[in-house]
């Protein structure tokens, strides 16, 4: 499940290049943008997103003070049932000038039904440029552009404590097997696991441990391999996908390693994945598997001092990036928003160029307690307050990191479905083969 930052848990769907289902049905009806630009307005752009409260408030201040520059009133609306809406807008041609994509499946649909417009010149340079070519990807069909990425999470964070690993004369690891290697090394030094993990989630139960699957496929197998697990090419019995659940497995399905502070290896079912909080804070849980967003919970959370952590470089908590096979090469799971018009009025196509550039990149950042990152190139690190984000934005820009969205969400819905649940089983003690029959068999046929 693609966890944006701290803010939202949404659902990101297939790539351009992968077959995804064309925005067809009836959602629930939303609001519609009031699209003056799109119907001859001049200097008023309608932008249609999902994020609300909050996140909408500082969206509007990223661009407000380039808008009032150029003379652009930017019309926000933010609606939390955007997935459905915009299907129902786009049949209805009730479009807002620009939409923000949480899923690039979801931008290719709209791509698919010929409303989405061509990248400008201009947009289209900005996105070679500040962009990698897995980002590129997302926006591409049939070799053209027709969105920006905009903002962007990272996921496979080993959240552990500094402070610990000082005292357990340890070192952050910079392989895989390094980090086994460590596994057992504090397994060796407390007598205790040295991992603590959370699959709870409701109806959603099960999808931190397909996170965790899809971040050992990318780094193990690699992005072609990846790319065709999640086109359904590659079966979940392939041997490059069981050897990534074996090696999964000798963390989360190992009772000396998991699941400390908390219980036994099942007992991760029963773990709200947030809670994992608690015992990596008050020092009965060594590390755990998380994305950027699990910061947000350590406020909430004492140490074994009775104090809230401090979450840094040298701090009470920090966190790494998963380690792949070889030294520095860095395999990325997350996910992001991308913005793509419905027209080509000159107003509309400035704000594309705006939200495309470095500027607007380096002005969301800059807004006060937000927590939004990017993958722009052009993006200046200094900029983000906030060391792990920071971090996170480092590892984005890196020309060595390979960048996938989650497999699970592109996946077919009902192929998601049982790969949770598969998930579940797995830790609940069915065989690992059985578990990936029963994911596969799910696979749509036909």
């Amino acid at each position: 499940m693609d966890v944006s930052t701290t803010r939202r848990i949404l659902t990101a769907t297939a790539t351009l290049g992968v077959g995804v289902a064309v925005l067809a049905g009836c959602g629930p009806a939303g609001s519609s943008g009031s699209g003056t630009a799109g119907s001859g307005g001049g200097q008023t752009v309608t932008i249609y997103a999902a994020d609300t409260g909050t996140e909408a408030t500082e969206l509007e201040a990223s661009w407000s003070g380039w808008a009032k520059q150029e003379g652009i009133t930017i019309q926000y609306t933010g609606d939390k049932d955007f997935t459905a809406n915009i299907a129902t807008k786009i049949q209805s041609s009730a479009l807002p000038d620009i939409a923000m994509f949480p899923q690039p499946g979801l931008l290719a649909s709209a791509v698919q039904t010929g409303k989405v417009k061509e990248l400008d010149s201009a947009t289209e340079a900005n996105v070679k440029q500040n962009f990698s070519a897995d980002w590129q990807q997302y926006v591409t069909s049939n070799g053209k552009l027709y969105g920006t990425p905009l903002d962007a999470s990272v996921k496979g964070y080993i959240w552990y404590s500094p402070k610990q690993f000082k005292q357990w004369g340890v070192q952050v690891p910079t392989t895989y097997d390094e980090l086994l290697t460590l596994t057992s090394a504090i397994r060796a030094k407390t007598g205790q696991p040295a991992w603590c993990a959370g699959f709870n989630s409701g109806t959603s139960s099960g999808w931190p441990g397909a996170d965790q699957l899809a971040e050992m496929v990318l780094a193990d197998a690699g992005p072609q391999t990846y790319d065709a697990w999640v086109a359904g090419k590659t079966k979940f019995t392939d041997p490059a996908i069981d050897d990534a659940f074996t090696q999964l497995g000798k963390i989360l399905t190992n009772p000396d390693n998991v699941n400390a502070g908390i219980g036994n290896v099942a007992s991760m079912n029963a773990t709200a994945f947030g809670d994992v909080a608690t015992p990596l804070a008050n020092g009965k849980c060594a590390m755990t598997n998380q994305a950027t967003f699990l910061e947000a919970s350590f406020a909430t959370v004492k140490t074994a001092a009775g104090k809230t952590p401090v979450v840094g470089p040298d701090g009470d908590i920090w966190a790494f990036p998963l380690p792949g096979p070889k030294a520095g090469a860095t395999a990325v799971v997350g996910g992001g928003d991308f913005a793509a018009a419905f027209d080509t009025n000159a107003a509309t196509q400035k704000v594309m160029q705006y939200l495309s550039s470095a500027d607007w990149a380096n002005s969301l950042i800059g807004v006060n307690g937000a927590s939004f990152i990017s993958a722009n190139t052009g993006l200046k690190v200094d900029g983000e307050k906030d060391p792990l984000l920071a971090g996170a934005i480092k590892v984005l820009q890196d020309p060595n990191t390979t960048f996938r969205f989650g497999a699970d969400d592109a996946m077919p819905n009902v192929v998601e479905t049982a790969f949770w649940k598969g998930m579940v089983d797995w830790v609940n003690g069915m065989k690992q083969g059985d578990v990936e029959k029963e994911i596969q068999a799910s696979w749509p046929t036909g």
